[in-house]
């Protein structure tokens, strides 16, 4: 007899460890998900906020309970491990990481594990090592590198020089900055890298530009993103206009942009997480549809610069004040 007990005993505790570590699903319509952000700034925020909306729009519409979690890893890999841990040992039924440290912290703490992650926001999944892995899949905000570069030169074909302002620990950076170089080398533009992986490094390598280039490149960069109300401080006065990956640098007072709209973005992830956790198959990762030129009017018109020209390259040029 106890022998049968201590087996009966064994195979709850591995039921019990299996259901720990899996989240395939709720008995009791019941979903626990955890939403992480990897800092705070306008384009995550824009993202987590679509994603709560749009996850208690759906379990409304189906009847069933979503329980969010919301955590913040102050762009601290430590603090991003401690959360994957977390809600791992939870046994949340979904992850949904925004940016790309956060997500690859998140599949690290899965590893072994049936939880689904459904990412936002990355840039370059491929280069983020976020592919071919059965459990994870997401969305992509990939930058059309080259079409910002040519709103760039349709405002100004006499750019001589074009600073690079990123962060060099950014994984979303990699890709769009070799892309930027082998853009301005093919057009025989000089170009000047400055790096920082701190706000305050990040604004001193802004004010080396000052006096040196003629515009200014960002991809979608947090680094550069948590700083960029001082950064476009520095360029404005300097009268260098900013052209960066997403619309919250331009809320923030950068020049101009050409992305994807991040409510869109963040929907969409909600109802790929919400699928999923009605049984559906993990899908291949989404690349969202940009083609929407965001402009400070504002900045141009501290800059003196006219943006017309993006009228011809764009199905949509959508003009904004910094703050808004």
């Amino acid at each position: 007899m106890k022998k049968v007990i201590s087996i009966i005993l064994s195979l709850a505790m591995i039921a019990a460890l299996l259901c720990g570590c899996g989240s395939s699903g709720s008995d009791d319509g019941v979903y626990k998900v955890a939403v992480v952000q990897q800092l705070d700034h306008t384009s995550l925020d824009e993202i987590r906020a679509a994603i709560e909306n749009q996850l208690q729009t759906l379990a409304q519409e189906k009847e069933v309970t979503i329980e969010v979690e919301t955590f913040n890893g102050q762009n601290d890999s430590s603090v991003l491990n401690q959360i994957g841990a977390q809600v791992v040992s939870d046994g949340v039924d979904a992850i949904i990481p925004i940016a790309t440290t956060a997500a690859q912290c998140m599949v690290t703490a899965a590893d072994g594990t049936d939880i689904p992650i459904i990412y936002a926001a990355i840039s370059d999944p491929a280069a983020g090592g976020l592919t071919g892995i059965s459990n994870v899949t997401g969305t992509s905000d990939a930058l059309n590198t080259g079409f910002i570069l040519d709103m760039m030169f349709a405002v100004d074909p006499d750019i001589r020089t074009v600073g690079l302002l990123y962060s060099n620990s950014e994984p979303n950076s990699t890709t769009p900055i070799a892309e930027a170089k082998a853009y301005l080398e093919e057009k025989g533009i000089a170009y000047l890298e400055k790096t920082g992986t701190t706000t305050d490094e990040v604004i001193t390598a802004a004010s080396s530009l000052v006096g040196r280039v003629d515009a200014v490149f960002t991809p979608t960069d947090n680094a550069v993103m948590a700083a960029e109300g001082a950064v476009a401080e520095i360029l404005n006065e300097a009268g260098i206009p900013h052209y960066a990956g997403a619309d919250s640098f331009v809320t923030s007072g950068a020049f101009a942009t050409c992305g994807v709209n991040y409510t869109e973005l963040g929907a969409y992830t909600a109802d790929m997480t919400f699928d999923i956790l009605m049984g559906g198959e993990i899908p291949e990762y989404h690349v969202m549809d940009g083609g929407i030129i965001t402009v400070n009017t504002e900045t141009a018109a501290a800059l003196g610069l006219d943006y017309s020209a993006f009228s011809s390259m764009a199905g949509t040029v959508k003009e904004v004040v910094t703050g808004e």
